[in-house]
């Protein structure tokens, strides 16, 4: 990683963590107040995986943006591995963002996270999302209530998807990081490798083109990745998968649905490098592959055991 930028004078820069429970739209979020698709989205619930980190420049400020995975009961290693992973991103920031799904409101697992928040004192402010999609004379109450499990420094109304709130917020961020040197060349966007980028799009995309259980009994690893003397990029990933039927479900009828996949990650990986991306997909069934130490450390996840 190259080094930061030089020291501007009253320049700022600090770590926030944007934490929730699953599908609150952290990702979301995360991108727009970055202003470019970091994190991938989808509409189905733990799509992140590992911290992502997103760079927003506001002025002299620089606010590096921590899209943590969403925080919920682990069941596997790799439930574990998230999970730890979102609350190592707590721990590590100046500041964290409590993101509510204004539509869900005040469930158990939002107070339970309010609470712990609370528990380790952490510097808080609370993000209501989704605003939008609800009559306004519900949020102050859910405010209120919210407010009552935990002593959040402000709160902010949004709406990640449609932008509503979002200057206001970027503008309280850029005053709220400690005064310091920008730590990333102001015009880095992340920190993730293009590996672990492409990984994730064709991911992503099995999310979004397949149903039920097969997106989440799943994981992609960028095997090879071999720049050309064109300025183009030939990337070959591994998707894995818990079962075989998961196997012939990802693979389509005469590979019909794997080609789909490939054909939209090639076309996202195209305009997010800016270059041509020969794309090339292999699945394989691996049981168990969630509960490997090699392979949460190929998505970028610390092993919880």
């Amino acid at each position: 990683m190259t080094a930061g930028s030089s020291p501007v004078a009253g320049s700022r820069c600090g770590f926030v963590a944007v934490a929730g429970v699953p599908n609150a739209g952290k990702s979301t979020l995360v991108n727009r107040l970055a202003g470019a698709k970091l994190s991938i989205v989808t509409p189905k619930a733990q799509t992140t995986r590992f911290r992502v980190l997103g760079i927003m420049m506001r002025g002299t400020s620089q606010v590096l943006l921590v899209d943590t995975p969403g925080i919920f009961t682990p069941r596997r290693r790799l439930d574990r591995a998230m999970v730890a992973a979102a609350w190592t991103g707590v721990r590590d920031a100046d500041l964290t963002l409590l993101l509510v799904d204004a539509k869900d409101g005040a469930t158990d697992s939002v107070r339970e996270v309010a609470a712990t928040l609370a528990a380790q004192r952490r510097r808080g402010w609370l993000v209501l999302n989704k605003v939008d999609l609800v009559p306004a004379l519900t949020l102050l109450p859910l405010t209120a209530s919210l407010t009552a499990s935990a002593q959040f420094e402000q709160t902010f109304m949004v709406s990640a998807a449609t932008g509503d709130g979002i200057e206001q917020l970027a503008d309280a961020l850029a005053q709220a990081v400690p005064e310091g040197p920008h730590l990333y060349p102001d015009d880095d966007l992340t920190d993730l490798p293009d590996r672990l980028l492409a990984a994730e799009i064709v991911r992503e995309q099995i999310f979004l083109q397949t149903h039920e259980e097969v997106p989440y009994g799943t994981t992609v690893e960028t095997e090879n990745w071999q720049e050309r003397k064109d300025g183009s990029v030939r990337i070959e990933a591994t998707v894995y998968v818990a079962r075989q039927g998961h196997k012939a479900i990802l693979i389509g009828e005469g590979g019909r649905r794997i080609k789909a996949i490939g054909a939209r990650a090639r076309e996202e990986l195209g305009t997010l490098l800016e270059r041509k991306v020969h794309l090339f997909l292999n699945v394989k069934q691996r049981t168990g592959w969630d509960e490997e130490t090699a392979r949460l450390r190929a998505i970028g996840l610390d092993d919880p055991a």
